[in-house]
């Protein structure tokens, strides 16, 4: 078993937060509206510490590590163009089983077509380096 996993107990109490949008034994996902709290007493000034206690999180059951990997990824996340929504569910993966339209199909064959040209310009460098 990992060593920082939560227990029943931890799970419950953490269900109850208004800020946590789900909750596991093994991980935690925070509401987007926290993460826009967090940031703005980030930026403030104001340590991680303190912060996950002024909204109602217990720091030691969430632990050293989680609070920090927690710190790097909103930094990460304010340089996107989505913000703090939660991408995952966007992001799967795999391809799309619905029916696309005459434009959305050229649009994907345009992008396609521009990554294969970008692929080729690529290895003709390469192959002009070795000899």
């Amino acid at each position: 078993m990992g060593v920082n996993y939560f227990t029943e107990e931890q799970v419950k109490e953490l269900e109850k937060n208004p800020y946590v949008k789900k909750v596991s034994n093994k991980s935690i996902t925070y509401a987007k509206e926290f993460k826009e709290l967090y940031w703005i007493d980030y930026q403030n000034g104001i340590q991680p510490i303190e912060i996950f206690k002024k909204y109602g999180f217990d720091p030691n059951v969430l632990g050293a590590k989680r609070r920090n990997t927690f710190t790097e990824r909103l930094k990460k996340q304010t340089q996107r163009v989505e913000g703090f929504k939660d991408t995952r569910k966007d992001n799967s993966g795999r391809p799309s089983t619905k029916e696309l339209s005459l434009e959305e199909q050229i649009e994907r064959l345009k992008h396609k077509n521009k990554v294969l040209q970008q692929e080729n310009d690529f290895l003709k460098r390469v192959r002009f380096i070795n000899r």
